[in-house]
C-alpha cells in the first residue's frame, strides 16, 4: 500500500477545502465531512471499543462536534468525564442528530486507547497524523480541550462554532443544536432570568421545593460560624432572626463527602447532586471556592463578594442592602 507523505496529504486537503468553499462538489467525495475526516486510504472512524469501523458518510445530516483533547492534560480529562460524556448521552437519549469525533493529541497509542475507552463517541485513528494535523490547522486549535461544532450542509463554515467547551459549560445541553440563533435565544433567556431573579426560582425547581435543614451545629470554619451565630443573635434581639440564612451549595465529589462536610454546618443546604448546583455556579459565574453570594429578601443579588463583605464588618453590614 502506497503511503502518502505529509506534503501530499496537506496539499490534497487544502485543495479539498478550497473546492468545498467554492461549492465544487466534484472535488469532494461523499459528504462535506468526508473531506475533513477521511483520507485517501481511510473512509471510516473508530467506534468506542475500536472493534467497529463507522463510515464517515454516516455522519451526513448530523450536527458534528470535533473534540480536540488529550489524556495527559488534566483539564481535558475533567471536561470529558464531568461535562461532555453526560451531555452527549443526554442528547443521544433524546434522539438528537448529534455526534462527536475525537481528535487526539495523545503522545502514544496506549494513552489514546486508554482515554477513548471512556468515550461513547467516534474517533479518528491514532495513526492518521496527517488528518489530525490538518484539522488542527483548519480550525486554528491553539489550546485543549477544544470542541468545534459543525453544522450539516454548511459548506463555507459560516455557522461553525469554535467555543463548544465554553457553550456546554455555560448552557449545557440546552445549547443544542448549537446554532447562532439558539445561542441568542439562550442569552436572552439568561438576561431575563437575572432581571426577574427571586430566591424561589434560584433555589428550587419543579422536582424540589425544599432545602435540607440541620438539627444542630458542630464545626465549620470557626470564624464563619461565629459570624453566623452573632448575626442570628443580633437579629433575634430585634425579633427578626429569620431575616438571615445561609444555604450551602456543595462542590463535593460524593454523597459521603457531602454528608461529612454538611454535618459541620448549622445552616441549610441544597441536596447533594441537585441540578440547581451547577445552574447556580454558572449563573453567578463562580470561578473558585469558597464563594459567598449575598441575596436580598427579594432574591436580587446584593454582592457576589460576600466572603469579603461578611468577614470585614459583619455587625455593621447587616442587612447588606
Amino acid at each position: 500500500m502506497k503511503e502518502m507523505n505529509l506534503e501530499e496529504n496537506s496539499s490534497r486537503k487544502l485543495q479539498d477545502s478550497q473546492a468545498e468553499a467554492n461549492g465544487d462538489s466534484h472535488r469532494i467525495s461523499g459528504s462535506r465531512f468526508s473531506s475533513l475526516l477521511a483520507s485517501k486510504d481511510r473512509d471510516y472512524l473508530l467506534s468506542q471499543d475500536g472493534s467497529t469501523q463507522v463510515k464517515v458518510s454516516d455522519l451526513e445530516g448530523k450536527v458534528l462536534g470535533l473534540y480536540f483533547s488529550a489524556n495527559w492534560y488534566a483539564p481535558c480529562r475533567s471536561f470529558t468525564t464531568q461535562v461532555l460524556i453526560g451531555a452527549y448521552q443526554d442528547l443521544k437519549s433524546n434522539g438528537s442528530n448529534f455526534e462527536i469525533v475525537f481528535v487526539s493529541s495523545d503522545e502514544d497509542v496506549d494513552a489514546f486507547n486508554n482515554y477513548r475507552a471512556n468515550m461513547p463517541w467516534l474517533s479518528i485513528p491514532f495513526s492518521d497524523l496527517e488528518t489530525k494535523k490538518a484539522l488542527n490547522n483548519k480550525f486554528d486549535v491553539e489550546a485543549i480541550p477544544c470542541l468545534v461544532i459543525l453544522q450539516p450542509k454548511d459548506s463555507k463554515d459560516e455557522a461553525t462554532l469554535r467555543d463548544g467547551v465554553e457553550l456546554l459549560d455555560r448552557f449545557g445541553v440546552q445549547a443544542f443544536p448549537f446554532t447562532k440563533e439558539r445561542l441568542e435565544e439562550l442569552k436572552l433567556e439568561e438576561k431575563e432570568k437575572h432581571e426577574r431573579q427571586t430566591l424561589n426560582n434560584l433555589l428550587t425547581n419543579h422536582n424540589r421545593g425544599y432545602l435540607l435543614g440541620h438539627p444542630e451545629p458542630t464545626q465549620f470554619t470557626p470564624k464563619l460560624i461565629s459570624i453566623y451565630q452573632k448575626i442570628k443573635q443580633m437579629l433575634a434581639h430585634q425579633g427578626n432572626d429569620d431575616d438571615f440564612e445561609i444555604v450551602f451549595v456543595s462542590s463535593d465529589r460524593d454523597q459521603a463527602e457531602f454528608d461529612s462536610y454538611f454535618n459541620s454546618m448549622p445552616w441549610l443546604a441544597l441536596p447533594f447532586g441537585d441540578p440547581a448546583i451547577k445552574t447556580l455556579a454558572k449563573y453567578f459565574d463562580v470561578k473558585g471556592i469558597p464563594c459567598l453570594v449575598i441575596l436580598g429578601p427579594d432574591g436580587k443579588t446584593v454582592s457576589k463578594h460576600g466572603r469579603n463583605l461578611i468577614t470585614s464588618v459583619p455587625r455593621k453590614c447587616v442587612p447588606f442592602y
